[in-house]
């Protein structure tokens, strides 16, 4: 089968009924060789005597001479400005193209328009035989004597072709019309912009998995952050957090540091130019990267031990004339001591990161992360590392995650928020399916924006990231669904349980 990485369809669509007009054809009712004002012309084919019309109830005759009569115009001048628009029929190539790329992947085609019979033989000129091949079958208004949106044209259409409506994808510029699908069941989509509807089938269609994978494949090494002044970055540690995602080596290219790491990899961007080492980059490099001894590791966090505030909290940068907190700094800290059995030397970071938990301090971000899902995320990270942080702070670390189901997000922190909550086997299918609908037309995820500036606030973002940390949030929800449902195969159901994480 043609395109063998789109072939697997998650959600078990089988076939996409299209539109026709100003879908896969677009027309002008204004040309110089109309008659008639645009205006007019619209009214004319939203009148009642067009309707009948289309539905083979009147010949081109009785039709013209009847919106004249409606619309005080002549009956030749309704027929020149409906012979200029058919001229102006053009196929869209584009469409066209999905179409047969959905078909390769194995999808059903179908086309089901409000055409009457002679515009029905116009507009098949306007495609090539091949591209009319694309389509198992085409329903027209005047064969069906019905129209849409009667809910008669599409109980035809599905006794004639035996869809599903469950598994079926119902395409129309038409909110009326789509409706009607949605009706029986059918997942409708309103044509409104070419690229969002393409981005959407392919969503629907494919499978967003192999779709991400290859797009991080497609950019190896070239996966460069950018700031939200568009100035790009070299950087370390949005590489880090893609092979902490994807546990592929072969993507990223970072400095490997021997102890301490820097973010930058070329000196300070938008900042001092002699960046100083920061524990943030450094716990994350000494966490994820394999190039680190365990001895200098332990000799690193010796060293980081001398960075702690007069709270007992650590800081941000191995530069004292710098001295600065953050929470997230503070987990990802933390988990590196935790990994290494030292976490009871940092008892007062570990205190206060509990108490910022407790009392939603992350809630607008933090100095250097940009949103609270970043922090929820980067603590359960610490929760898988150590058991001891996780039975203390599992309970409110759950309550936290459930206050979070629904909060508009961007994709990056729909997926940060979706693989914490998986630790403690929650999540939502709301975000989950916000997430996926996210996806671009070519696999990736964007707009994640994951880390900022302290003293500017100027942003920073990468998609390598956001598409790592998408691929890793869909595959988690799909193990935790597969264990979920293993159990209930295994178990007795109890009645009186509660459903509470039955979010999925």
């Amino acid at each position: 089968m043609a395109n063998a990485h789109h072939s697997a369809r998650p959600k078990g669509y089988t076939a996409v009924i299209f539109d026709l007009g100003d879908v896969l054809f677009t027309w002008s009712p204004s040309t110089p060789k109309s008659p008639l004002p645009a205006k007019v012309l619209r009214n004319i084919l939203r009148s009642h005597h067009w309707f009948e019309y289309e539905k083979n109830n009147l010949n081109e005759e009785e039709v013209y001479a009847l919106v004249a009569q409606e619309f005080n115009i002549t009956p030749a001048d309704a027929k020149g400005a409906f012979e200029a628009a058919r001229e102006s029929l053009q196929s869209s190539p584009t469409m066209l193209r999905i179409i047969r790329e959905l078909r390769d992947a194995g999808l059903i085609i179908y086309a089901m328009s409000n055409i009457s019979a002679p515009d029905w033989e116009v507009l098949r000129t306007k495609a090539t035989p091949e591209e009319w091949g694309l389509f198992d079958r085409v329903f027209t208004s005047a064969a069906a004597r019905e129209r849409k949106p009667n809910i008669g044209f599409f109980r035809h259409v599905i006794e004639q072709t035996g869809v599903d409506p469950s598994r079926t994808i119902f395409v129309d510029d038409k909110l009326e019309n789509v409706l009607s699908a949605r009706s029986f069941g059918m997942h409708g989509v309103v044509f409104d912009n070419e690229i969002k509807v393409i981005q959407e089938l392919k969503n629907l269609c494919y499978d967003p998995l192999a779709r991400g994978k290859k797009y991080l494949a497609s950019h190896k090494k070239k996966h460069v952050s950018v700031t939200s002044n568009n100035i790009e970055l070299a950087e370390n540690f949005g590489q880090l957090l893609i092979l902490d995602a994807t546990g592929d080596k072969s993507l990223v290219e970072y400095v490997k540091h021997v102890g301490q790491f820097n973010f930058f990899k070329n000196g300070g961007v938008l900042t001092t130019e002699s960046f100083p080492n920061d524990l943030d980059t450094t716990s994350i490099g000494l966490t994820v990267a394999d190039h680190v001894d365990i001895a200098t590791k332990h000799e690193v966090m010796d060293e980081m031990l001398r960075y702690r505030n007069s709270d007992g909290i650590v800081q941000v940068y191995f530069d004292h004339s710098r001295p600065r907190i953050d929470p997230v700094v503070c987990v990802n800290v933390l988990t590196l001591f935790y990994e290494n059995d030292r976490g009871h030397e940092l008892s007062g970071t570990l205190d206060w990161i509990e108490q910022v938990l407790i009392n939603r301090a992350y809630i607008s971000g933090t100095y250097y992360y940009a949103s609270a899902d970043l922090f929820l995320y980067f603590v359960s990270r610490l929760l898988q590392t150590s058991p001891e942080v996780r039975r203390r702070l599992r309970f409110i670390f759950e309550e936290r995650i459930m206050e979070r189901f629904g909060a508009e997000a961007d994709a990056l922190s729909l997926a940060a928020r979706i693989i914490a909550g998986t630790i403690v086997d929650l999540w939502d299918k709301r975000d989950l399916e916000t997430l996926l609908s996210l996806q671009d037309a070519d696999g990736a995820w964007r707009n994640g924006w994951f880390y900022k500036y302290g003293a500017s606030g100027i942003l920073i973002k990468n998609d390598g990231v956001t598409t790592a940390m998408a691929i890793r949030a869909i595959q988690q929800v799909r193990v935790r669904r597969k264990i979920r449902s293993n159990s209930r195969k295994t178990k007795p159901k109890n009645p009186f349980s509660s459903d509470i994480k039955q979010a999925n």
